[in-house]
């Protein structure tokens, strides 16, 4: 009678939780572990009762609320599973860009997502692979930002390895400084490497890049630059300033750009002006892309 008393008194004692859960896959033994790791209360009787309950879910669950009793938690660490919703990063958004998006599509605050991802990310921008990612409905921001920046971070890692047979990471966040220019400059990913050539060329020659795409980092992702923006904006990422490429990436960037950041092709253009149809007229000389300007500007 004392241990039926006790199983009922243990099971309707309240326990704190987030509303979705990531749960690793392993024995009960390691999930237990796994969970009170996230300073979620359970013991060695939480492991007896889901011993009889049945295996923990894997994945992400929804728990659909944060306060509940040890029963209900254990049940639905059994029996709930997470609806999950598709979000799509666009390669040349910048992270804030996306914080916003983010925030619309899963009910969330842009400013508390966009501060989870400049805590966790390893620099303020270009850390975020563009992909369409699932997520479950109901995760927070921290969860969202640090499931997305460690899913990245694996694929930049093995993107470099198998590139360059290593890893370095202080190398690899030049090259996505260099493709996030190229990202923002590019009409498509054939022009790619052209527009990497032409960046290599004028650092080579100690000319600055005076690229418009540098501008358009953080806040300013989809705002039309302007020769006033270009006079009042005093960052390092204004390449009409300053001569080099900016401090850090201006946006998250697809592997297209980084390839063309690593592998540039062969030419020697220095100018290149977007045509009416939409894509670029690249030059060597002054005089030539003055003449595509007034081509483009008819």
């Amino acid at each position: 009678m004392f241990s039926i008393m006790f199983v009922i008194y243990y099971l309707v004692q309240p326990l704190h939780t987030s509303k979705v859960l990531h749960i690793p896959s392993g024995s009960i033994s390691a999930i237990v572990t796994h969970l009170q790791g996230k300073n979620i209360p359970l013991t060695m009787i939480d492991k007896t009762f889901l011993r009889f309950l049945g295996n923990p879910q894997q994945g992400w669950i929804y728990m659909g609320s944060k306060n509940m009793t040890h029963g209900d938690f254990l049940y639905k660490l059994t029996h709930a599973k997470a609806a999950m919703i598709s979000v799509t990063l666009i390669p040349g958004e910048t992270t804030y860009g996306f914080s916003q998006q983010l925030a619309s599509e899963l009910d969330l605050d842009a400013k508390t997502l966009y501060k989870n991802f400049n805590k966790y990310a390893p620099y303020k921008e270009g850390a975020l692979v563009p992909d369409t990612y699932k997520l479950p409905i109901g995760i927070e921001e921290k969860g969202v930002a640090i499931h997305l920046l460690r899913s990245s971070a694996l694929r930049h890692k093995a993107w470099s390895q198998k590139i360059f047979g290593t890893y370095n990471k202080r190398k690899w966040m030049q090259y996505l400084i260099m493709a996030s220019v190229i990202q923002k400059e590019a009409a498509n990913k054939q022009e790619m490497p052209i527009v990497s050539s032409v960046i290599y060329n004028r650092l080579k020659k100690g000319m600055k890049l005076q690229m418009d795409g540098t501008l358009n980092y953080g806040k300013y992702s989809h705002v039309k630059v302007i020769s006033q923006r270009i006079r009042s904006d005093k960052s390092h990422y204004n390449t009409y300033k300053y001569k080099g490429l900016p401090p850090l990436p201006v946006c998250n960037v697809e592997l297209s750009a980084i390839k063309a950041a690593i592998f540039p092709a062969k030419t020697k253009y220095l100018y290149f002006m977007k045509s009416k149809k939409g894509t670029h007229d690249f030059s060597r000389y002054y005089s030539t892309h003055l003449r595509n300007i007034r081509a483009a500007t008819k």
